[in-house]
Order: C-alpha cells, then structure tokens, then sequence
C-alpha cells in the first residue's frame, strides 16, 4: 500500500547537489560513451539479424552486453571522478572494439 504524496514531487525531498561544469561535462561523456557502446551492439544486432542464417548466440550475447551497460550506466557517479574518467576511456575503447569486431 502506498502512502499520498500530497502533489509534492520526489525530486522535491533530494539533498541539492552543485556539480561544476566541468563534472557535468564529465559525466555527460562518460554517459554517452556507455551509450555509444550500447549503440555498437545494437548495429552488431542488427547486422546478424540481416544475414539469411543469423547465429542467435551472436545476438544473445549482444543484448546481454547492452543490459550490462544500462546497469554499468545506472552505477555511474557524477562526483566520482575517478570513476567518471575510466568510463569514458574504458567505454569509448569498448565501442570502437565492438564496431571493429574485436570484442
């Protein structure tokens, strides 16, 4: 059973956080790496997907990856420097890997 909410909005009860803009571009990278190595197996889906006889393995594993990068992406902290500087080489490295079907 849920309790009312009383129109108040749960963003409304967050503690304020000020990232600078430098965190904040950090992060959006960090985020967009994730999400182009998402798109990397999304594009390796898609192309075993066309061939007459696509290896279901092949896609399996691919969509395994992508749910594995959403929860990698959820993790990710904005305040955490280290964190948000290995997600970008590490992520960026993955997807060009993945496009160049090395991984």
């Amino acid at each position: 059973m849920s309790t009312p909410d009383h129109g108040i909005s749960v963003t409304h009860a967050l503690e304020p956080h000020s990232w600078s803009n430098e965190e904040t571009a950090a992060y959006e990278a960090a985020i967009e790496a994730v999400n182009g190595a998402v798109g990397a197996y999304s594009a390796r889906i898609a192309a075993e997907e066309a061939k007459p006889h696509p290896d279901r393995a092949v896609v399996e594993e691919a969509r395994a990856a992508q749910a594995r990068l959403a929860r990698e992406r959820e993790a990710l902290r904005s305040g955490d420097r280290e964190q948000i500087a290995d997600a970008r080489r590490r992520y960026a490295r993955l997807a060009r890997q993945v496009r160049g079907g090395t991984a």
